[in-house]
């Protein structure tokens, strides 16, 4: 009878702790879908980009980004962006489409998976590295200074920010 009882609890207990991992999960997944849906710019959009090989004075032969015509509609207009937080020196932070550890300096990522930042202002908010925000800013490219990032959100500012 003591083992019965026994079973019946642990399966109580069982049930119970599985209703409250799935309730979690289903909360996690509908914050991350609103935040991905709320975006104007993504990460797949900016990832849609070809190279073309040419030279140049002081490197030789570079490949230059020739971005697709959708982003340059863009080209200067509001974006909604989301992305990690990549700390570049003590003046600059990049948007990156990875977390740091996989982020393009490792060389795990193309170029076009990461977009420089500048806030309104000329703000210089404490963020830690791998931040997950989403960015209010305006969008610009860049095609031809292979010393610059392909991709900037200027006047920036934070819509939402989680670690």
């Amino acid at each position: 009878m003591r083992n019965y009882i026994k079973l019946s609890l642990a399966f109580v207990v069982f049930i119970s702790l599985m209703s409250f991992s799935d309730s979690k999960t289903t909360t996690t997944k509908s914050v991350v879908e609103t935040s991905v849906a709320n975006d104007t710019l993504t990460w797949k959009m900016l990832g849609d980009i070809k190279y073309t090989r040419k030279k140049h004075a002081t490197y030789g032969e570079v490949e230059f980004p020739q971005v697709n015509m959708k982003l340059k509609m863009m080209q200067k207009k509001t974006v909604f962006m989301s992305g990690f937080i990549v700390p570049i020196d003590n003046k600059n932070y990049a948007l990156s489409k990875n977390v740091f550890a996989a982020c393009f300096f490792c060389g795990k990522s193309g170029p076009e998976t990461i977009a420089g930042i500048k806030f309104k202002g000329g703000a210089f908010p404490k963020l830690k590295t791998d931040t997950y925000v989403t960015l209010k800013g305006t969008f610009r490219y860049n095609e031809t200074d292979v010393e610059d990032w392909i991709y900037h959100i200027e006047d920036a500012v934070i819509i939402s920010q989680s670690k």
